[in-house]
């Protein structure tokens, strides 16, 4: 690839991270593999599988303290807690149609249950040990609407 190509992406992902992307499918789509930014492009697919992971993490969590408070506080359970429940299932089955966010997803559930266990805590102002200590659910009950 000419230098002046690989500086015109380098400071086009530097401008604007859309053109860039769709400058990179172009260059696949045509099977210039050479073409590509291979620095930045690592770089971005690496930070794009690490924001998908930390998307399910942070969704658990607030799933699982949204159950727990609807399950040790039935007096204060609203609307807004529903609909945050309803809205993060919907938003993990998603993100779980990916085989590999699955996995991740059965990989971390107990330390997102012990960070929603503490979230909880902190919200409701319950004792943590009101809490079970272990996870009650696995991904599928999780997703499951009931």
């Amino acid at each position: 690839m000419a230098t002046a190509q690989l500086e015109s992406l380098t400071d086009l992902y530097e401008q604007d991270e859309t053109a860039w992307l769709e400058a990179m499918a172009k260059l696949v789509a045509r099977k210039q593999y050479a073409d590509l930014d291979h620095k930045h492009l690592s770089e971005f697919l690496t930070d794009m599988a690490k924001r998908d992971r930390r998307e399910v993490y942070s969704r658990l969590v607030t799933l699982m303290c949204h159950l727990l408070k609807w399950q040790y506080q039935p007096d204060y359970q609203t609307g807004s807690w529903r609909s945050t429940i309803r809205q993060q299932r919907i938003e993990l089955r998603m993100l779980l149609e990916s085989g590999t966010l699955q996995n991740h997803a059965n990989a971390i559930l107990a330390d997102a249950y012990t960070d929603a266990r503490k979230r909880a805590t902190d919200e409701t102002g319950l004792k943590v040990n009101k809490f079970p200590k272990a996870c009650l659910w696995h991904v599928d009950d999780l997703l499951a609407d009931d």
